[in-house]
């Protein structure tokens, strides 16, 4: 199924064009714009204090909530030489920045983009795509637990031709690794690409398709004399005084597809997005619960480290009812934080696996109302499924399936 879908994006590459975060509100000369959104929603969980990429963890006895999700309020400004971005978000936990960067290009060659700050990795499709704009309430798993709140500090350089290969996209980035953290860890940089292409208003411009290619090469580094890797069912352990800073590989390669195709009954859209590799992690805790023991560090681990092999995909689908404001949303997305072991073998004896191996798929369904040009309505529910393994936590699916019903407005 894995090595289908890898194919799959292979060979049938799109990409629709993305409402990136790593823009200002349009790149025409303009003074201060002031453009944000304000995501405010309910929430019900199958069981109290369950762990959910739904907007973060239930308290231990809740099982339903009121939050803002995002209150986002971005202030951008360009030029004929430079943009300025700058984006807060403020929720019921305070107030946070978002992105802080400064853009340059030179008049006639507006092609080539120098941006440097904290910005969004330029990593497949997802992660650069506004929340603000997507459909579905959330991005997947597998991308909350690589790059969780998507940005990190650094230096990109992006390639767009206006021309000849307007069609292209380029984009390199040199960022910490470190993620949304207040400082990096290590002396070690992260390199980022992005290779995407976008073909629009073909079939008498009826549809909208393209393809991107992603890679993210880094490390992180073990503060331990042990580390982790995969062997025979389970992991095989490392000890030796020279792996205290030994720098573990963090690298992922990824395939994303967007098809839009506007139809006499409504538009439909289809997305798709693979990602595969190796992803440091620590094992699963009393002070780490399992979901993210393979979760991208924003500060030095100070366990031993677990090298997992991974993958992890979703399958977007959206479709307007016949040319209405309401839109069926359907997805499934699954990832997998240790493909060399099986579900059945982890909590095995002395296999040293641990919640944090297990695979999770997630069934997602709903409806969006366009109530206005600026409102949004979204009830979505989500039905999330583990196999069972020999962990006494996990001998059988959890019942963590989150509902929600979610009120947005932009201006």
């Amino acid at each position: 199924m894995k090595l289908f879908i890898f194919s799959l994006l292979l060979l049938f590459p799109f990409l629709i064009f993305a409402q990136s975060n790593n823009a200002p509100s349009t790149n025409i000369p303009h003074e201060i714009t002031i453009t944000g959104y304000l995501q405010t929603q309910y929430q019900r969980a199958q069981s109290a204090g369950i762990s959910s990429f739904s907007g973060g963890d239930f308290a231990e006895n809740s099982k339903d909530r009121f939050m803002i999700r995002r209150g986002r309020l971005k202030i951008d400004r360009a030029d004929n030489y430079s943009n300025i971005v700058f984006q807060i978000d403020a929720t019921q936990n305070g107030v946070q920045l978002m992105d802080a960067f400064i853009q340059l290009h030179k008049p006639g060659l507006e092609s080539l983009e120098f941006t440097a700050g904290l910005f969004n990795r330029p990593f497949g499709h997802s992660i650069v795509y506004s929340s603000g704009y997507r459909d579905f309430p959330e991005r997947a798993r597998v991308f909350q637990t690589l790059m969780p709140r998507e940005r990190d500090l650094g230096a990109m350089i992006t390639f767009n031709p206006e021309k000849k290969f307007h069609f292209l996209t380029a984009e390199l980035a040199v960022i910490n690794g470190s993620g949304h953290s207040s400082r990096d860890y290590d002396s070690k940089k992260d390199l980022v690409g992005n290779l995407g292409f976008k073909f629009d208003s073909l079939a008498n411009k009826k549809m909208h398709i393209g393809f991107g290619g992603s890679f993210y090469k880094g490390t992180v580094r073990n503060n331990t004399e042990s580390y982790y890797t995969n062997g025979d069912n389970g992991f095989v352990k490392n000890t030796s005084p020279t792996n205290v800073g030994l720098n573990a590989k963090r690298n992922y390669l990824g395939a994303n597809l967007q098809v839009q195709y506007d139809n006499t009954f409504g538009s439909t859209l289809f997305k798709a997005e693979f990602v595969g590799g190796t992803q440091p992690g620590v094992a699963s805790s009393g002070s780490i619960k399992g979901p993210y023991a393979s979760q991208s560090f924003s500060a030095q681990p100070a366990t031993d480290l677990y090298l997992r092999s991974f993958s992890g995909y979703y399958l977007w689908l959206t479709q307007q009812i016949a040319k209405s404001r309401f839109t069926a949303l359907v997805s499934y997305d699954s990832y997998d934080p240790n493909t060399k072991v099986k579900d059945i073998e982890i909590g095995a004896n002395n296999n040293n696996t641990t919640a944090g191996d297990i695979k999770f798929n997630t069934l997602g369904y709903g409806i969006t109302a366009q109530v206005s040009s600026r409102i949004k309505l979204t009830v979505y529910n989500e039905h999330v499924v583990n196999a069972p393994t020999q962990l006494p936590s996990y001998l059988s699916d959890l019942k963590d399936d989150v509902f929600t019903m979610r009120l947005q407005y932009r201006w």
